[in-house]
């Protein structure tokens, strides 16, 4: 696989990163998000559009631009607001089958007005004349996290899965730590050349990526067990300055979320118990 160099991500500016794959960055930059919301567009005479983002009038613009009359399918890696709701102008424009993870998350933070036109599983492949894309379930940052295989290529569309240059999110109840690093343990059994994420650059070395976002988490999960030697019990917002002090307090609103995961998964582990908000290190 071949891809072209990359020069720094401009919102709404088509980028070709190889013979079938060009990119369509959002106008949504942000401390979630990065430099915007990554739409990849997939083919040469029928097209395939992955995670339309938000909604937005330019970039629906920008998007439609750059499909003309050829696209004929919509894939969404998951329900986040600056992911699929997109989709419904640029199916209304174009007439394309919408694809994605039928069941959208009620806890608040999802598209929930998103419906498929075909609902798809783990395993499920759309199949061109050019290309085979696989989607493979990869819940943890969603439940519905779909990632998405171009199989000839063998690169993979990562949604927030796998992100460039930014630690993912992990927000309880829909977001789930052990499922997130079992999802991340799958992908090392697969044969695959890069990732192209939902936010950043196309991330080369997928493997040794994979590899080092565990050993972060599993780090992380180190400094919240270590957090209890300040004080056991501790409430949540007690444990967070001390869990994350390698971190700007102005991200720890978020970070906070990405602890109450880690201290699920600990509960879950027997590592920690938890009564009435207040989290107890087991001996």
């Amino acid at each position: 696989m071949v891809m072209v160099p990359e020069a720094k991500i401009i919102p709404g500016e088509v980028v070709r990163l190889n013979d079938l794959v060009r990119r369509v960055t959002a106008p949504n930059p942000g401390m979630m998000t990065g430099p915007g919301t990554n739409a990849y567009i997939i083919g040469r005479d029928r097209l395939a559009l992955i995670d339309p983002g938000p909604e937005s009038e330019a970039h629906c613009a920008a998007l439609l631009a750059a499909v003309g009359a050829r696209l004929r399918w919509i894939l969404c890696t998951h329900t986040h607001l600056d992911h699929s709701p997109g989709a419904r102008a640029v199916k209304a424009a174009t007439g394309a089958e919408l694809l994605g993870y039928a069941k959208v998350p009620d806890d608040g933070r999802q598209d929930a007005a998103f419906k498929p036109d075909r609902a798809l599983r783990d395993g499920d492949a759309l199949e061109t004349a050019e290309f085979r894309l696989r989607a493979l379930h990869t819940p943890g940052h969603a439940s519905n996290h779909l990632c998405y295989l171009l199989e000839e290529q063998r690169l993979l569309f990562s949604g927030d899965h796998v992100m460039q240059g930014s630690t993912v999110v992990i927000s309880p109840p829909d977001g789930d730590m052990t499922v997130y690093l079992d999802s991340l343990q799958r992908l090392l059994g697969l044969e695959l050349a890069a990732f192209a994420p939902g936010h950043g650059h196309v991330i080369g070395n997928p493997h040794d990526e994979v590899r080092r976002l565990v050993a972060h988490r599993l780090k992380r999960e180190r400094k919240v067990l270590d957090a209890f030697a300040a004080k056991n019990p501790a409430a949540l917002d007690e444990l967070l300055p001390l869990a994350y002090d390698d971190v700007a307090s102005r991200v720890h609103a978020v970070a906070r979320r990405s602890l109450h995961a880690h201290l699920l998964k600990l509960q879950r582990d027997a590592r920690v118990t938890e009564q009435d908000g207040a989290w107890r290190l087991l001996e």
